[in-house]
């Protein structure tokens, strides 16, 4: 797909080359210069004309009439140089992409230096190039009879640089593993629930376990009962299918020591159990897996990289469904921890299926923990779509976490857990605690309940109800399902201190 090169000539034959330009009151120069030399000046009347234009995202084509081997010119507008960072870069070349894709091109020349600045060197164009082509040009697959036409796609990206070739080649594919990692989760989390059940997803877990050596456990329902998993057992009594407990263990050091825990909400498909959701509410239910996909891309890029650090990937996969065995409000039940819980909504299954899973990544020796789950539509009225919700009991990995999000450019926001809260999750007056003890605060009542299992280890929760879809194409992919916080947890792994 991607070839690294220095030499750049107008007279190679490529379908199009791309080219980078800021707004600024200078003649042309370099590689611009050339073209507009070529094409007798018309590149400098274009952009006075306001045909080009160096504005933040625009993208502009010339053809060459045959005035050198390429046969088009692309020009992305970087906006004014000192304001170039690389989440706005990779959202240029994401869209720079897309228009690529609808004219249906198969081959491109990327001019690299051309998009660099003191803030934004050739590495990080490199990445967020390879990182935006993946992300940008991801179709779900979907079920459709296939026409026999085949569509065009772009197979080859010849990336021209004077920066040196194998650091270039190497920032390059770990972009491309972080957009096709981010794709596999968007796949998983967009695959229709009668076709990914907890089974499905656990040999998906399995592949992947295969093909990057991890050592993997998926616990069968027997296996659960013998632990206790009471949590857990309980969401799934009204299916058919059979839960999955499945574990991934990735080991980067000698030891297994410094263990980093991640844990991801794995509800195949949520009616909400007999406190049952509206019909508008249930359609994208599919969706309610986000966490545990999220997870399994961080766990792919994590393959791929192979870090120094050693991780345990804990997913509780089930979905929550009714029948005359379907757990009920009013029930009491016993986590694995020991505790127990009172039902009060059936709706609030995830911070059950997580409450086991936490345990069980703790009895894996995980010496820090992170949750992801679409967990509440709270955090979406507090937080709206862009924003993920964040919850902790330590500074110090929040504070890493949050630094792995801002390179990532996968917004968060800390809310408060208050010991007022915490009484609020400890409100039964028949059991150790209340899975929902109102709707006041509802995000927080998630996190604070999730925290009772991750008692003193170092723990944050990030709800994603509100990331994990969109309804809306954008820069860096279509509309469904984001992928969210798969670059995130690779990244806080890649560098965890």
């Amino acid at each position: 797909m991607f070839t690294i090169s220095g030499q750049l000539s107008l007279d190679t034959a490529h379908e199009a080359l791309v080219i980078g330009i800021f707004e600024k009151n200078k003649p042309l120069d370099g590689i611009a210069a050339e073209c507009d030399n070529r094409l007798h000046g018309q590149i400098s009347v274009l952009l006075k004309e306001g045909d080009i234009s160096a504005k933040n995202k625009q993208i502009s084509k010339v053809h060459t009439l045959k005035q050198a081997g390429v046969k088009r010119l692309f020009f992305v507008g970087l906006g004014k140089e000192e304001k170039l960072t690389f989440d706005l870069l990779r959202e240029a070349f994401g869209k720079l992409f897309k228009t690529i894709k609808q004219a249906k091109l198969t081959e491109v020349a990327v001019a690299l230096d051309t998009f660099t600045t003191k803030n934004v060197d050739a590495l990080d164009a490199a990445h967020a190039l390879a990182e935006a082509y993946y992300l940008a040009t991801y179709e779900f697959p979907g079920y459709k009879q296939k026409k026999n036409e085949r569509e065009k796609h772009i197979n080859s990206i010849t990336v021209y640089t004077e920066a040196d070739q194998a650091e270039i080649k190497a920032s390059v594919f770990v972009g491309s593993v972080y957009g096709k990692a981010t794709n596999s989760a968007r796949t998983l989390v967009n695959t229709p629930s009668n076709l990914l059940t907890a089974a499905d997803l656990a040999d998906y877990a399995v592949r992947l376990a295969g093909k990057y050596g991890f050592e993997h456990e998926i616990l069968e329902k027997e296996e659960m009962e013998k632990l206790g998993m009471g949590a857990l057992l309980a969401v799934n009594q009204g299916s058919k299918n059979p839960p999955k407990m499945i574990v991934l263990k990735y080991q980067g050091k000698e030891t297994w020591e410094n263990v980093i825990g991640l844990v991801g909400k794995g509800v195949t498909f949520d009616t909400g159990g007999y406190s049952l959701k509206p019909r508008e509410s249930m359609i994208d239910m599919k969706t309610d897996m986000a966490g545990a996909a999220a997870v399994l891309g961080a766990m792919e890029i994590i393959g791929e990289l192979r870090p120094e650090q050693n991780v345990v990937a804990v997913i509780p996969a089930t979905d929550n469904m009714i029948s005359g065995e379907a757990f009920k409000p009013d029930d009491v039940i016993t986590s694995m921890s020991g505790k127990t819980i009172e039902i009060r909504n059936t709706d609030a299954e995830g911070r059950l299926i997580l409450a086991d899973a936490i345990t069980y990544a703790k009895h894996h020796g995980a010496d820090y923990l992170i949750d992801v789950a679409t967990l509440t539509g709270g955090v979406i009225v507090a937080l709206g779509v862009h924003t993920t919700g964040a919850m902790t009991n330590n500074e110090a990995l929040f504070e890493q976490l949050l630094e792995a999000s801002a390179e990532t450019g996968e917004f968060i926001w800390r809310l408060p857990i208050t010991e007022k809260d915490k009484e609020r999750v400890r409100s039964s007056k028949i059991a150790d605690l209340n899975n929902s003890p109102g709707r006041e605060g509802h995000a927080i009542m998630g996190g604070a309940f999730l925290g009772e299992f991750a008692e003193d280890t170092p723990w944050v929760h990030l709800d994603i109800a509100g990331t994990s879809v969109t309804s809306k194409e954008h820069d860096l992919g279509p509309s469904g399902a984001t992928g969210v916080m798969v670059r995130t947890l690779a990244t806080l792994v890649e560098r965890f201190e």
